[in-house]
């Protein structure tokens, strides 16, 4: 049957029309950028710019608003590389591990002896020397009683940590197998953590992927520079409040066991001898925002969840009259003294902070603190002008590509040429609807994406249009000839777009960056070029076949 019912017409130019209105908003793209941040800043409860409102005036809500997302090639931005120091993880297990383990071998004073940790845990393992040595093979019972086993197919007979003797010495290390999943779930943390890092800042489609065991890379396009990119995610921004046990002067003075020297972050000539353990930590804050003090300076103001609420409010309520040290990243920030107990979950941390500084490290507690410390292995700031250098390009290209489809189709094949170009120009529109509506970024190798479906969208029409003239050559009549054009051409179109559409899925999976926006592109074309050669072609030479009726059809 040549001609399709009334309903498929229908649906067929709804998806058409469809296609062509979500396409739209991307001729007036920075108006309607302009209105989503500010419709985005009214939810939030902020406060658009005059340039923002302007844009909502000119571009109202009930129009569409979907916009195809431009990438780090496009827009310009930041690309880093960083690395994380997975071993940090390491080392703070094994400090979790040490006060059972202790306990553990105070019960077994009389056996074991004396006992004494001998190492901080940064080189991965945990050194414990006890005064029996014949006692080993207990001290080493004890720690197998604190492990647990591993939770991983590969590592089910695993125990999380291992140890060994070596004389008087119990050498305690995580096992190869809780390792693995140690640095799975730090990779994991800390792209989560970078990731609303940057959303925090409002930047748009930002690409942040694992590569290799350690890596992460992270490209923001909008940003203004690498540096600015860095500054942002290369603290770790390790809130954590600790006892005071005294102020020192001597950068090398012993804290002894259970305390550790840091810094004041102000003062170069004053340390402070705290206890290891924090009594809070960052991980239990509910809010931080800028803010300022009593004085009008810039601060940050905090307030905990109710785990954190309670254990702030019994530790100020034991300790009045006694310094409190609040601690970022291994500096002491502030050490006041707690004048009164201070029950409400919240606080305020004062500093030599600019806004730009308070504002940054609010977004930074909000987010959470890395778990390991982050190092740049590779940064590079692309500049917008860079960007509008490969938007222009890539309109070049597209725009030759597309008149030459044309020109050639047209002269090729008359009439069923024109048909075939309206549905070109109805494959691109759907193309860019898709890509708004799933929020895709557009790269410069996507355009290229884009530059191969319009020379492969007119691949289908030119086998559908060969084909039927081999059957106007047999002396079929037009309507048969037409109707068999299109259905002996169907095997072979389906045949070849499906084998491109699964390279562009192998591509989509094991690529990254621009390989990734390459596939993403051709993988919509294909779609988009089957419905438009298929289907809307075939709907347009039918609704003209039936009102011309001709006797005889040249192509």
């Amino acid at each position: 049957m040549l001609g399709f019912p009334a309903w498929k017409k229908v649906m067929i130019l709804l998806v058409c029309l469809a296609g062509v209105v979500l396409t739209v908003p991307n001729f007036n793209y920075r108006t309607v950028e302009l209105a989503n941040d500010g419709r985005a800043a009214l939810e939030d409860g902020g406060i658009p710019t005059p340039e923002q409102e302007a844009a909502m005036a000119s571009w109202p809500a009930w129009l569409p608003s979907s916009l195809v997302n431009l990438g780090l090639d496009l827009r310009g931005g930041a690309h880093v590389l960083l690395e994380v120091q997975v071993e940090d993880v390491y080392a703070e297990r094994l400090d979790a591990l040490w006060p059972d383990l202790r306990d553990k071998l105070r019960d077994l004073r009389e056996t074991v002896g004396t006992i004494r940790r001998l190492d901080d845990g940064t080189g991965g393992e945990m050194r414990v020397r006890i005064g029996n040595p014949e006692a080993m093979d207990e001290a080493l019972a004890a720690l197998r009683e604190l492990t647990q086993p591993v939770v991983s197919l590969t590592g089910a007979a695993s125990r999380n940590f291992e140890a060994s003797a070596e004389g008087d010495e119990m050498v305690v290390r995580l096992s190869a197998a809780e390792r693995t999943e140690t640095d799975n779930r730090t990779m994991q943390q800390t792209l989560e953590i970078i990731r609303k890092r940057v959303d925090e800042t409002g930047t748009r489609e930002p690409t942040i992927q694992r590569q290799g065991s350690d890596r992460v890379l992270v490209q923001v396009p909008g940003i203004g520079s690498a540096e600015e990119l860095i500054a942002l995610l290369g603290k770790t921004a390790k809130l954590t409040f600790h006892e005071v046990v005294r102020v020192s002067g001597n950068p090398d003075e012993n804290p002894g066991v259970g305390n550790i020297l840091l810094p004041d972050i102000d003062d170069p000539d004053t340390y402070y001898v705290l206890g290891r353990r924090a009594v809070v930590s960052g991980e239990e804050l509910a809010d931080a925002q800028p803010s300022f003090d009593q004085n009008g300076l810039p601060a940050v103001t905090f307030r905990f969840d109710p785990a954190g609420a309670r254990a702030f409010g019994r530790y100020t309520t034991e300790n009045v009259g006694r310094l409190f040290a609040t601690v970022l990243d291994g500096e002491v920030i502030t050490a006041p003294r707690i004048n009164e107990p201070i029950t409400g979950g919240s606080g305020i941390i004062t500093g030599n902070f600019s806004i730009e500084e308070s504002t940054r490290l609010a977004i930074l507690l909000r987010a959470g603190a890395l778990p390991a410390e982050l190092s740049v292995l590779e940064q590079r700031t692309i500049g917008p002008e860079l960007g509008q250098d490969s938007i222009d390009a890539g309109r070049i290209a597209c725009i030759v590509a597309f008149v030459g489809v044309l020109v050639f189709m047209g002269l090729s094949y008359g009439l069923f040429g024109i048909f075939a170009n309206i549905a070109l120009i109805l494959n691109v529109a759907l193309i860019f609807a898709l890509l708004s509506v799933m929020g895709a970024t557009l790269t410069l190798p996507g355009i290229a994406g884009i530059v191969l479906t319009i020379g492969m969208a007119v691949d289908a029409n030119v086998l559908i249009f060969e084909r039927i003239r081999e059957e106007l050559k047999r002396a079929k009549g037009p309507a048969r000839a037409i109707e068999q054009g299109y259905d002996k051409a169907f095997s072979a179109i389906v045949d070849a777009n499906i084998t491109t559409f699964i390279a562009a899925v192998i591509l989509f999976a094991i690529g990254s960056g621009p390989v990734r926006g390459f596939s993403v592109t051709l993988g919509l074309g294909i779609i988009t070029s089957l419905f438009t050669a298929l289907l809307v072609t075939r709907m347009m030479v039918g609704m003209w076949f039936d009102a011309k009726k001709p006797k005889t059809v040249e192509i």
